[in-house]
């Protein structure tokens, strides 16, 4: 089932808004605090149309973020493909569940991504590691049934 050229034009508007929120400017004790916008949209568009929207989107919009936040290239190309991947991987099972136990498996799944980001970084020489960088995922799981919920509505509204 292929996109209508509007829903192809929502879900190309969502997922550069969401890179503009990941690479928005934000002081260093608040960026703990931010929801991985980009990987919550690829997770959404993977679970909706995943004949569409999958793992090159993810490395796509992975490399764009690399050239935005000067990044090593291919690292967030990495974990954004590996998000779009479980994405795609898991859309029939997401699907069935409530939006509750849908919040859930988006916390591992961004909680899986945050790892591989955090060892890749650990691998570049960066700090030392903690646990604190998993509270995006759990943020991003709680946003997860408004973000849900607002982007089924909106899908509709341009698809009628």
């Amino acid at each position: 089932m292929a996109f209508r050229p509007q829903t192809t034009l929502l879900c190309w508007f969502s997922l550069l808004l969401a890179l503009c929120l990941q690479v928005m400017p934000l002081p260093d004790v608040w960026l703990i605090w931010r929801p991985q916008w980009l990987g919550l949209m690829l997770v959404y568009w993977c679970i909706v149309s995943p004949q569409s929207v999958g793992v090159f989107h993810g490395f796509l919009f992975g490399l764009a973020l690399d050239v935005l936040q000067g990044a090593p290239l291919g690292h967030n190309a990495l974990v954004l493909s590996l998000t779009a991947f479980m994405g795609v991987l898991l859309y029939q099972r997401i699907r069935a569940y409530s939006l509750l136990q849908q919040a859930l498996l988006v916390i591992v799944v961004l909680g899986i991504a945050q790892l591989l980001d955090q060892w890749l970084r650990s691998l570049f020489g960066a700090g030392p590691v903690s646990l604190s960088f998993l509270l995006s995922a759990v943020i991003g799981g709680a946003l997860w049934p408004w973000l849900y919920t607002l982007l089924q509505m909106l899908r509709r509204r341009v698809a009628a």
